[in-house]
């Protein structure tokens, strides 16, 4: 039996008039002079998962329906994508990427800029359903039927890197990015800044991304990666504790 698709969303509200702190210039984001900077965060979409199925492609149609309904309802500012937005494990295309278009495609159709971090599925090692096997031993090939979207089958999966390259060229609303190259392949570690709506200078929040590991390399936050968020946030805020 498929695993249960799980979409988990949170929204963030950022009220206005926070105070300032110190900083050095990072990617921005405004506040709206005002009004609350809402956030929406979306988890675990699971895109791709039992591909070759029918229950797969329909689950991935409900999702965006769902992710559609609550960026209606929400109008956030910024749209978070906390890991696993596809299950590599599951994917047989040569690119991946297109899974994970289909996965911000509501947040893009919608003009939100939006950021990703990956998660222990993104690309993770394609395994081969048992159910594919038949008697004497010969996998059947259960491709996605050939269209535009999709490549020929394949079973390489796509990097990390790859992914984040492919949305960071081909979206301009993604604020995403692959972060140092002295951390690859944890790939998507980097910092937000949130300012006020009057003053680019003057910062209301940082955020944090890091990327956990998981797929092709072990789950773990490394000592690079600590100490790059040490060296960061005090150049960010020297007079933090």
């Amino acid at each position: 039996m498929p695993r249960k698709l799980i979409l988990i969303y949170l929204s963030l509200i950022i009220a206005a008039g926070a105070g300032p702190l110190r900083t050095t210039p990072e990617d921005n984001l405004w506040m709206r002079d005002g009004v609350a900077f809402r956030i929406v965060l979306f988890a675990d979409l699971h895109f791709g998962e039992d591909a070759w199925t029918k229950w797969g492609p329909r689950q991935d149609l409900n999702s965006v329906g769902v992710m559609s309904a609550v960026l209606d309802d929400e109008h956030p500012d910024f749209v978070i994508y906390l890991g696993d937005v596809i299950t590599a494990n599951n994917i047989m295309v040569e690119n991946a990427s297109s899974y994970w278009d289909q996965a911000v495609s509501p947040t893009k159709a919608r003009g939100i800029p939006w950021s990703t971090i990956f998660g222990n599925y993104d690309d993770a090692p394609f395994e081969w359903p048992l159910e594919w096997f038949s008697e004497i031993g010969i996998p059947q090939l259960c491709c996605p039927a050939a269209n535009a979207s999709f490549a020929e089958c394949s079973f390489r999966g796509t990097t990390r890197l790859e992914l984040m390259k492919s949305e960071m060229e081909r979206n301009t609303l993604s604020l995403s990015n692959g972060g140092p190259r002295d951390l690859w392949p944890s790939v998507s570690n980097y910092v937000l800044k949130l300012s006020s709506a009057s003053n680019a200078q003057e910062p209301v929040a940082f955020m944090y991304f890091f990327d956990s590991g998981g797929g092709s390399y072990p789950e773990i936050i490394s000592h690079a990666q600590v100490k790059w968020f040490q060296e960061k946030s005090q150049e960010i805020n020297p007079y933090s504790r």
